[in-house]
């Protein structure tokens, strides 16, 4: 039987998240990838607990995460029975929905009937009464936002989650969605996006600027870029690598030349500053402490270690910051 360290809140820093009560680790962990079916439970095991005996409360996921869809909640149920059962009180679980789940009209987007009965389907999953946080995982170009909203705001006046986020969301849609969500009453602390040294989005298209307007919290996915901003691909692709073994979320085309002289210009800018490239790339993301948590992925515990080592560092000087910026907007 797992027992949990009694370290573990001794280095990891955390946020509130937005103006809520809530806060959130630093560094979350994210189960988008290896925890399905193709992966080995033993080490999901090792991930789980090497994250929580280092402070990381936040376990992230999504009704479609696996593969399959839906097993990665079934194999997080599965650790949360059998380990983490006494500390329930001690994590953040959150999941979504809003990618095609199952078959026909009803599996997909934002509709009401779906956001609800995927709900229904992930506590199953997980084994549990309610999930920390409850996100509707894209925009829906067809459904009335209101029936979204309405639809998380059914999911914590039923007591099936405890507060809702939006993930993937634009700058002005926010706002129309958080009004609603406010007008219900309903708590909406947080935004999901994807967001790294390589990828502004959320800085162009008013989000970043918006959620803090707002006061609502940021979690930022895909941080290292698919591992671009990691010593990974810096001598080449290795056969063990995701561009190998699944390239539908970074393709080998993409480390053009171009992006890895940017690499190895930002890797020695972090070594300048004592930092491996990951670790600085995830400290910039923290840097300006608009972003709530930075959601890593890890294939190994020792990923999880060498990551929230970032947070030991988070300030930047101008110069470095304009370095930054010179080296990967150009």
């Amino acid at each position: 039987m797992y027992t949990a360290s009694e370290k573990r809140y001794e280095t990891m820093p955390y946020h509130r998240c937005g103006q809520s009560g809530l806060k959130l680790p630093a560094v979350s962990l994210g189960l988008w990838h290896n925890f399905g079916d193709t992966a080995s439970f033993e080490n999901m095991e090792q991930l789980c607990f090497t994250a929580f005996d280092h402070g990381i409360t936040h376990f992230d996921l999504a009704n479609n995460y696996g593969p399959k869809p839906g097993s990665a909640e079934l194999n997080f149920g599965r650790i949360l029975k059998k380990n983490f059962l006494p500390y329930r009180d001690e994590l953040i679980i959150s999941t979504k929905a809003g990618y095609e789940m199952w078959d026909g009209p009803y599996g997909n987007w934002g509709s009401r009937k779906y956001l609800l009965a995927s709900l229904d389907q992930s506590l199953s999953r997980l084994g549990l009464d309610y999930v920390d946080i409850y996100y509707h995982h894209r925009m829906d170009p067809d459904t009335p936002l209101e029936e979204t909203m309405g639809a998380l705001n059914q999911a914590v006046k039923s007591g099936k989650a405890l507060y809702v986020g939006l993930s993937n969301y634009d700058g002005p849609t926010q706002l129309k969605a958080a009004q609603i969500l406010n007008d219900l009453h309903c708590p909406f602390i947080i935004n999901q996006n994807r967001y790294s040294i390589f990828d502004r989005t959320i800085e162009n298209n008013g989000l970043k600027e918006t959620a803090f307007s707002s006061q609502k919290g940021i979690i930022a996915f895909s941080p290292l870029a698919q591992g671009m901003l990691t010593d990974r691909y810096i001598n080449g692709i290795p056969e063990d690598s995701r561009i190998k073994t699944d390239g539908r979320f970074l393709q080998a085309e993409k480390l053009t030349g171009k992006r890895m002289d940017q690499i190895h210009a930002l890797r020695q800018l972090a070594q300048k500053r004592g930092q491996t490239l990951a670790e600085m790339s995830l400290a910039w993301i923290l840097k300006d402490g608009v972003v709530t948590s930075v959601l890593i992925g890890a294939s190994k515990p020792s990923q999880i270690l060498d990551n929230i080592k970032a947070v030991r560092n988070t300030s930047f000087t101008e110069e470095e910051l304009k370095m930054i910026d010179e080296i990967s907007l150009n």
